[in-house]
């Protein structure tokens, strides 16, 4: 498990390949964000942007949540205080997706000295290097003497 001071700006963590596949977008799609882009392939097809079958955008953030907290193990987890997402282009069935998560700013608290604020940006990008998703994220990182109640 990785702690505030045991992080640098600059360093770098790089998740496996994740792939998505059409049924499993189906399925998110279906569940979370039924728009015909989404849901229907036919119709994705005549989509003026998409043309072809995309996933959510929100289950592309699902799965780079998966693989950050696999590349990436923060002690106490990932908790989140603010991320800004931007998606470049569609994940696609098939896609085949892996993040890289590179540490941008470290701000140990100054109220509260057992942890900090950890900015990093993410790329997730699939098998022809595309990036599908963006983001920069703060999250809480405690230093390795809190001790939980």
């Amino acid at each position: 498990m990785l702690y505030l001071e045991d992080l640098q700006i600059g360093d770098e963590f790089k998740s496996r390949s994740y792939r998505m596949s059409k049924d499993e977008i189906l399925k998110f799609a279906h569940a979370y964000d039924p728009q015909p882009f989404h849901v229907d392939a036919e119709q994705a097809e005549q989509h003026p942007i998409f043309r072809g079958l995309a996933a959510s955008g929100w289950h592309t953030a699902a799965v780079v949540m998966r693989l950050w907290t696999e590349c990436f193990p923060v002690a106490y987890g990932l908790i989140g205080a603010d991320s800004h997402v931007r998606w470049p282009c569609p994940t696609r069935p098939d896609d085949e997706i892996r993040v890289i998560v590179t540490i941008t700013d470290i701000q140990p608290s100054k109220r509260k000295p057992d942890r900090g604020i950890v900015r990093y940006e993410t790329q997730a990008l699939n098998q022809q290097d595309q990036v599908l998703f963006n983001s920069t994220t703060n999250i809480v990182v405690f230093k390795r003497e809190f001790t939980a109640v």
